[in-house]
């Protein structure tokens, strides 16, 4: 499967400090077409810094990112260009529509066909009735699935989802968790998930890596790994990450 595919994301050696505070420290990881791997962590762990860092948002202090063979510190732009981005802190501009919001989105990233492309997302995410919608005067859930749409509209074969399903009911999570599954199943693309909530991560991820003050602690298949540290599931395993990460690391 992925694993004789090339990775659609390289990190390596990726670190980010800010004097004496490091918040990234020496990570390296790679997803590959198909995949769909959780970066996981407590608060402060360095995820959404890793992600800044991927995005070229932030320059990385020491180490490189590489998105299908170009670095995004000196090849930003042909990098981001079959990259997306969607995460609940980041909304989009409520004063316009979603069809707005799409066809903008669409000219930035140079979408070929954009019209015939935002009318088959308005199909596949069942916006078709919002289209002439504000975003801001849609609820959570509606919100999220216009995201999710601008974030496929260019068919990214690096998707990068920051909590994607955070302050969703549990029938509209798992609504976009099979989309996000779809997506990544269809194509040649791969995701980085964060993600807190760890039913989720189990059910929708093949591969999590666990970030511990700014260091991968640990790695492996959501479904299996807890068990080979002693733990009955994959929240039990992040509550310990949380609290006692010195204990796994002597395992």
């Amino acid at each position: 499967m992925t694993a004789n595919k090339k990775p659609v994301l390289e990190v390596r050696g990726l670190s980010k400090t800010y004097g004496s505070t490091t918040a990234v420290d020496s990570i390296s990881f790679e997803v590959r077409p198909n995949e769909i791997v959780g970066l996981l962590g407590p608060n402060g762990a360095g995820k959404t810094t890793t992600i800044n860092m991927i995005l070229g948002v932030l320059e990385p202090t020491e180490g490189s990112v590489t998105i299908e063979t170009k670095d995004v510190l000196h090849e930003r732009s042909e990098a981001l260009e079959r990259t997306n981005f969607a995460a609940v802190y980041s909304p989009l501009p409520g004063n316009l529509t979603v069809s707005q919001n799409l066809r903008v989105f669409g000219l930035l990233y140079d979408v070929p066909d954009l019209e015939q492309r935002i009318e088959q997302l308005f199909q596949e995410f069942e916006l078709e009735q919002f289209k002439d919608t504000r975003c801001g005067v849609l609820s959570s859930g509606e919100q999220t699935r216009v995201s999710l749409a601008k974030a496929t509209l260019n068919n990214p074969h690096l998707l990068l989802l920051d909590e994607p399903t955070a302050s969703l009911d549990p029938s509209t999570a798992q609504i976009i968790r099979g989309k996000i599954r779809t997506y990544a199943a269809g194509g040649e693309g791969g995701v980085l998930w964060t993600s807190h909530n760890m039913y989720e991560v189990t059910d929708v991820c093949d591969r999590v890596l666990f970030l511990s003050h700014g260091k991968i602690l640990l790695q492996g298949d959501p479904k299996t790994l807890p068990k080979e540290y002693g733990k009955k599931n994959l929240e039990e395993l992040f509550i310990t990450v949380a609290r006692e990460p010195l204990l796994l690391e002597s395992m």
